[in-house]
């Protein structure tokens, strides 16, 4: 009897061996570059890839510098949040289950969400990147005037309709201002919150941009810290996206922000409402903030590569 467990111990081992063994052969296949030379010794090349290879690929996005929030909430009854280092292993963090995946088909990143818990400052769920320059904290942002880019392409492939057909909204990037420890104690708030200078919707299978304006463009420093002091102004790109991938590139300099679908097609804000935003600190976010609150109503967004640049 010992013999035959000694045995089955030894053949699992040896199976588990070769798959790990197979899954270093596919990573590695589908990474390091071939070439082929011919009988005279001239490279011609990568070969055409195998269709394993061919179907094996992964997002091009680095999570060193970014924190999730899910739509499930946690035993105080505030959304589950994941930060570095805990997010970079995503592929086998439960807790991320069925939100935060890797489609290998296509090489996404896919953000899954539907009504469930949210934040303090919103009654919409998501499942959504935020910036954290100093991965584990969120006191460490930026202003206008030290800039910042993100750049991303992505795809809403689902999407809810509601009882007339119409496709629900998502929020699938912004720039959120965040009030430092100084301006929140002038004004008697008891978080930083400030408004989102920029949301950029999927609306309609077009993309839809909000950005804050003043309502009253004399308003004291302090007076437009209140997020009441502010209003969305909405402009909508002319292309119809659908449900294909698409490029959204932000650009973020002193008094200036500029947005641009597809590289064909760009907005640019240079105004007293961007010269005024420069009192706030800003942070950027990606993902899939669903405006649903219906039950049996999800979204899916894909991102197949996400960058930010200071």
């Amino acid at each position: 009897m010992k013999w035959f467990i000694t045995f089955r111990v030894i053949s699992i081992q040896l199976f588990i061996a070769f798959l790990l063994a197979s899954s270093c052969d596919k990573e590695t296949t589908s990474t390091q570059e071939e070439v082929v030379t011919t009988d005279d010794g001239l490279a011609v090349g990568n070969p055409e890839p195998t269709a394993e290879e061919a179907t094996y690929k992964l997002p091009n996005i680095d999570l060193n510098n970014w924190k999730v929030t899910l739509p499930v909430a946690k035993e105080n009854g505030k959304p589950l949040e994941v930060t570095p280092p805990e997010i970079l292993d995503y592929a086998i963090d439960e807790r991320l289950f069925p939100f935060m995946y890797n489609d290998s088909t296509d090489g996404a990143l896919v953000f899954y969400t539907f009504p469930g818990a949210s934040t303090a400052n919103s009654s919409y769920s998501r499942t959504e990147l935020r910036e954290q320059m100093e991965p584990g904290s969120n006191t460490t942002n930026w202003t206008f005037a030290e800039g910042g880019e993100m750049e991303g392409t992505l795809a809403v492939p689902e999407i809810s309709e509601d009882a007339n057909g119409k496709p629900y909204r998502t929020i699938v990037m912004q720039i959120h201002g965040r009030l430092t420890n100084e301006q929140r104690d002038l004004i008697g708030e008891d978080d930083n919150n400030a408004p989102p200078v920029l949301k950029i919707y999927w609306a309609n299978e077009k993309i839809r941009v909000h950005t804050k304006i003043l309502k009253d463009t004399t308003a004291s420093d302090k007076a437009i810290l209140s997020t009441t002091a502010w209003k969305d102004s909405v402009r909508e790109f002319s292309e119809v996206v659908g449900k294909e991938k698409f490029s959204l590139k932000i650009k973020a300099s002193e008094a200036r922000l500029e947005v641009s679908l597809n590289n064909s097609e760009t907005f640019v804000y240079q105004d007293v409402h961007m010269r005024r935003w420069g009192i706030f600190e800003n942070y950027f976010k990606a993902g899939n903030y669903f405006t649903s609150k219906e039950e049996n109503t999800s979204a899916t967004v894909k991102y197949y590569a996400l960058e930010v640049r200071h």
